[in-house]
């Protein structure tokens, strides 16, 4: 295996580790990454890679957030471990719907979305929607500041807002915030409940592709996985602590005009690309 695969793993671990969780779609930076760093590997193990690969994102959030979602901390009281339990019963309340739909319709959804021009749009359409939001929240104040003021209810919704996201391009956390400022969580606790959401989702989907992949591995293939799970796994530890520490001070605004100009690149970039493909098989 020649060393420029294990260089691309690297920066297709640090694209996925920014991306995940900063909601611009780690989709729609992927397909454009792969016109650009293509893998020397079949097209089977790149499809699994880009979505096992998240593993090392979801280890990030259980590192960094270990002692708050520990039920079993010997640093908590007993009623800490009661509301450390509860706070993961509306996790699994909010997983069912995108967990359900994701297993029954999976391969259906990527074979008709899983295009330039679905990401494009779900980009754009995203984006608009997070600064339409933001101007709506300088007028309605958000009265869901702590995990305890979440209800079952209130979970579950913000978990339909979460199957949008399976249309790639959405951003899985993109879909998650939105919904749950609109139901009225504060940006903190929506970003927060966002990276929960995120551990048994996307373990899940990675358990699911790697099954499909099966658990046969070449050296190489090995290699490239691990390389790119580790860098996933250091990136997102810094893009997790960034986005917190921006959030406290600024809104989501930035993100939605980022994901608009995204959206336009990557038509743009295809547009041209099929007319100067057409163009060439013409001859022209």
């Amino acid at each position: 295996m020649k060393f420029i695969e294990i260089l691309k793993a690297i920066v297709l671990g640090i694209i996925e580790g920014i991306t995940e969780w900063l909601p611009i779609s780690s989709t729609g930076h992927m397909i454009l990454a792969d016109e650009f760093i293509v893998l020397n590997m079949s097209e089977q193990f790149k499809e699994m890679f880009f979505v096992v690969v998240q593993l090392g994102a979801i280890m990030a959030v259980v590192l960094l957030y270990f002692d708050k979602l520990n039920p079993f901390s010997f640093h908590k009281t007993d009623r800490q471990k009661r509301e450390t339990w509860i706070l993961w019963a509306k996790v699994m309340v909010a997983v069912l719907p995108a967990a359900v739909i994701g297993f029954l319709f999976d391969d259906l959804l990527d074979e008709i979305f899983y295009n330039y021009q679905t990401v494009s749009v779900m980009l754009i359409v995203y984006g608009i929607l997070f600064i339409i939001i933001e101007n709506r929240n300088k007028i309605i104040q958000p009265t869901i500041h702590d995990f305890s003021q979440l209800t079952y209810k209130t979970a579950f919704l913000i978990g339909v807002f979460q199957v949008l996201a399976l249309i790639p391009g959405t951003s899985r956390s993109g879909a998650t915030i939105i919904g749950a400022m609109l139901v009225g969580t504060s940006r903190y606790i929506a970003a927060e409940f966002t990276f929960f959401l995120a551990i048994p989702v996307m373990f899940g989907a990675s358990l699911l592709k790697l099954v499909k992949f099966g658990l046969t591995f070449t050296g190489a293939e090995i290699t490239i996985l691990l390389v790119g799970t580790v860098v996933s796994f250091l990136v997102s530890i810094v893009a997790i602590k960034f986005l917190m520490g921006y959030i406290k001070k600024n809104d989501f605004k930035f993100f939605g005009y980022y994901r608009i100009v995204l959206g336009i690149v990557v038509l743009l970039y295809f547009v041209i690309k099929n007319i100067s493909q057409l163009l060439h098989s013409l001859g022209v």
